[in-house]
């Protein structure tokens, strides 16, 4: 007997019944019964009256109280939301928007508890590490806490520390909603994506989020990148001080960019944050290939000189040289209206069916997507409205969009809006133009044409090298009939099932021809012998449980496998 499965399972029930719970009082009980759980927790169904009153549960929109569940639920459930708000290519735009408003701000831990994580982190090195530690955190969310604190080196710095048993919780959560994600998938079967898939994608984006290991390392891989430049910076990070539970990283002494107001600061302070704020997303985005995928003003720190320095790189995205290199193909092809170049552009750039490029209701709209653009030159397109509206028309051929391409888009678009709030008549675009000209220049100028050249003759000369060994390795295998036939064939497992299932069919219909005739025999045989006897009783018996089993055999037929 697993002891540690049982009680894993026992838990799992006990969430499953709260989860429910929580969402019948918020007023998505038709979703239980839809979904069949009611049977499961059948007091869900009995309940008449829901903790949440009902005209309130009926006054919000079906969004808003969703985002009240995810709330409700815990630091888990916060975060898939927050995940989710950057993701509209799986729920509706009107739900992601809402799931941006998703609370995060959680009442303190004791500090008692914040002792007790760091002690067992830094088993007999804490006195080593710091000097002191302030009790009073400076901000508690869902996930984890942040306490000032001073190393004894006397550095200043802050500890971000993650709740105690969260991880716990975000596992057992995952687990049951990996579980709950195959249950939709084998009822359910037209989504447009796999929720199985969708599950695991986001616990690998939340398992990120609380591995504050990695976003120390994305902190100081972005710290890198700017350390030559004057204008942008993020914070140091402290590695002898730092595990998968605990992040230490340089106080930084500066004015979070949500506390600035902008009537406190000029107009050439308001464009050199903006400026210098777009020029650290673009780089991030289209030179570095790995960018922080949450630049909104509450990440930002303002600090003296009008410098900018990025915290909280929990979320970040990365996009390698040759996505880059299709995204540019992209806006090449939109600008140009060159369909075909499009066409190629979205199959290599998604998991697209390469025969759905070839409907004409598809290249309509790639047409149509074009005509807002074509007139605009490179210095005036909207780089972020364009990603939108093309990869919002795949969603409408329920094409599943790559994460990174989207975290590209939030990172845009948040970035939008802080220039927006600072200085609305500034154009980012005709400020970022260079350097997107200077990467399109790069894709498509003399020097990299050439270079694609030169290593397009460098493989061809290498297949030409080796092409005699090939040949001769074929001829050698031929010759001794060695070959081996390597088949995949897919769906094979939905084929034997099928094969099963009509061999059941095939032999429960001659145990009912079998009885049939056979009954049907001896009746006949008793009326025959003209004293009717036990041979007409058994020929009466077998005829009912023919019945029977044709009775059987037709509800099992029409009874449905898969709900659509």
């Amino acid at each position: 007997m697993n002891v540690p499965h049982i009680k894993q399972t026992l838990r799992s029930t006990r969430r499953l019944a709260e989860i429910l719970k929580v969402l019948s009082r918020f007023g998505f009980r038709e979703v239980i019964v839809d979904m069949g759980f009611d049977s499961w927790l059948p007091g869900i169904k009995k309940e008449e009256k829901p903790g949440l009153p009902t005209q309130e549960a009926t006054t919000f929109s079906r969004p808003v109280r969703l985002r009240m569940v995810l709330e409700e639920l815990g630091p888990t459930f916060i975060k898939l939301g927050q995940i989710l708000s950057t993701r509209p290519d799986l729920v509706p735009p009107e739900w992601a928007t809402e799931f941006k408003h998703l609370q995060d701000n959680c009442p303190q831990v004791p500090f008692a508890e914040i002792q007790k994580v760091l002690a067992d982190e830094f088993p007999g090195r804490l006195p080593f590490l710091f000097a002191s530690i302030e009790q009073e955190a400076l901000a508690a969310a869902s996930m984890a806490q942040v306490h000032r604190a001073r190393l004894v080196d006397g550095n200043q710095v802050v500890i971000k520390v993650l709740r105690p048993g969260n991880r716990q919780v975000i596992e057992e959560d995952m687990a049951l909603l990996e579980n709950m994600a195959q249950f939709v998938e084998q009822y359910f079967s037209n989504l447009g994506y796999s929720p199985i898939a969708v599950a695991k994608e986001l616990a690998r984006e939340l398992f990120k989020e609380v591995n504050l290991i990695h976003e120390g390392q994305s902190t100081e891989r972005l710290r890198r990148y700017f350390q030559d430049d004057p204008n942008v910076t993020f914070p140091k990070v402290y590695w002898q001080a730092t595990t998968r539970n605990v992040l230490t990283l340089e106080e930084i002494h500066g004015q979070l960019l949500s506390t600035v107001t902008p009537e406190q600061l000029s107009a050439e302070e308001r464009r050199a944050i903006v400026a210098r704020g777009t020029d650290a997303i673009f780089k991030q985005c289209l030179r570095f290939g790995f960018f922080h995928a949450d630049p909104h003003p509450g990440n930002i720190f303002l600090l003296p000189g009008n410098r900018l320095c990025f915290i909280d790189c929990g979320m970040t995205g990365q996009l390698d040289k040759k996505t880059t290199e299709h995204l540019i193909d992209l806006v090449a092809g939109v600008t140009k209206g060159d369909i075909d170049k499009l066409c190629q552009v979205t199959i290599e750039l998604t998991d697209i069916d390469p025969a759905l490029t070839d409907r004409r209701d598809f290249r309509a709209d790639l047409q149509e997507l074009t005509t807002h653009f074509q007139e605009s030159d490179l210095q005036h397109l909207d780089i972020t409205r364009l990603l939108s509206d093309f990869f919002g028309m795949l969603q409408c051929y329920q094409v599943h969009c790559p994460s990174d391409l989207l975290f590209l888009i939030k990172a845009l678009t948040t970035i939008e809006g802080v220039a927006e709030r600072f200085d609305p008549e500034f154009d980012v675009l005709a400020h970022v133009e260079p350097q997107i000209r200077e990467i399109v220049t790069g894709r498509y100028g003399f020097t990299a044409i050439r270079n694609r050249i030169e290593k397009s003759l460098a493989g061809y000369l290498n297949l030409l090298e080796y092409m005699p060994q090939e040949i001769q390795r074929f001829l050698d295998h031929f010759r001794y009939n060695q070959f081996t036939l390597n088949l995949e064939i897919k769906r094979l497992d939905h084929l034997a099932e099928k094969m099963d299932s009509s061999s059941r069919l095939m032999g429960i219909s001659m145990i009912i021809s079998a009885l049939i005739v056979g009954s049907a025999i001896l009746i006949l045989a008793d009326r025959i012998s003209g004293a009717p006897g036990i041979l007409g009783t058994i020929g009466i018996i077998g005829l009912v449980m023919a019945g029977i089993y044709s009775a059987g055999f037709v509800a099992a037929f029409l009874w449905p496998k898969k709900r659509k």
